[in-house]
């Protein structure tokens, strides 16, 4: 079954890091899922929201996150185990018990710049095309917390995941963002790329006109498959971003929050199901 989510959009700011924690920790609580969060942002967001800010960063300073993996398998060359990077027991939702991270760190940024500079993208390519095949094989599911921007890195995670999922918020600058990353899909494509699972307008004021007309005119287009649930902007789901101790789902995600998140993520298990009865379509392995 495929598994492998790789959460993107090439404009920043449209509550991405925040999609991924939620859908996540719904996915722990009320489907019983063994999920794997990948912090493949270097500003490490959805690894300081599943795990205390002092714990984050001792695991950085023991150079156990994605970072030192990466730096061990493809600027080393070494054999190392990708277990040895993965965190349990995260997140600060009492039922969900089932969430495992391996995080992120600043260097990201520095690492992919030895990439470039040594030219060892396909080394990159076919270490992450083996971290997820393997990881595919132990967790339920695995949502890669992509940066914004097209990096070295983030290319690969899209040419190597099974899907791709594309929060965006329903206002022009973030619409465009979701234009540039189609454009860059349709680029190269006997190299392979991450099936679309859909779009999620996220951060939507309720209120507005405007965010309605937004989201309209996407839902107008069958290629953005977009979610029927949108996200609402709300204080309690921006607190959620901040790690509190032991509390339950309802008390981080009460009312229509709640409602909202369980809608999206109940949407997402069903399209996987579908997906997973589907003939799997062919992998390129070419070189990124």
């Amino acid at each position: 079954m495929r598994k492998t989510v790789a959460v993107m959009n090439t404009k920043g700011g449209v509550g991405k890091s925040t999609l991924v924690l939620a859908l996540a920790e719904t996915l722990s609580a009320f489907h019983g899922k063994n999920v794997l969060v990948i912090d493949s942002d270097s500003q490490a967001s959805v690894s300081s929201m599943l795990v205390p800010v002092q714990g984050l960063h001792k695991l950085q300073t023991e150079s156990t996150t994605v970072v030192d993996y990466l730096v061990a398998t493809v600027l080393r060359g070494t054999e190392v185990n990708w277990t040895d990077y993965v965190v349990r027991d995260v997140s600060d939702v009492e039922e969900a018990r089932t969430i495992f991270l391996i995080p992120s760190d600043m260097q990201l940024t520095l690492f992919e710049r030895e990439v470039s500079k040594e030219d060892l993208h396909a080394r990159l390519r076919q270490a992450i095309r083996r971290l997820l095949a393997e990881v595919s094989q132990v967790f339920d599911i695995i949502l890669i917390d992509c940066p914004p921007g097209l990096s070295v890195l983030t290319e690969s995670w899209l040419r190597e995941a099974d899907f791709h999922l594309s929060p965006t918020k329903p206002d022009y600058v973030s619409l465009c963002g979701l234009e540039v990353f189609r454009r860059f899909k349709a680029l190269n494509p006997e190299m392979g790329f991450a099936q679309n699972l859909g779009v999620i307008v996220n951060m939507k004021d309720m209120r507005s006109e405007s965010d309605a007309d937004y989201e309209a005119w996407l839902k107008q287009h069958p290629e953005n498959r977009c979610f029927s649930t949108a996200l609402p902007y709300l204080r309690m789901l921006q607190d959620a971003a901040r790690f509190q101790t032991g509390r339950s789902f309802l008390g981080k995600y009460p009312g229509e929050a709640g409602r909202a998140v369980r809608a999206v993520t109940d949407e997402l298990v069903a399209r996987l199901a579908l997906e997973a009865g589907k003939p799997q379509p062919r992998k390129e392995s070419q070189s990124a």
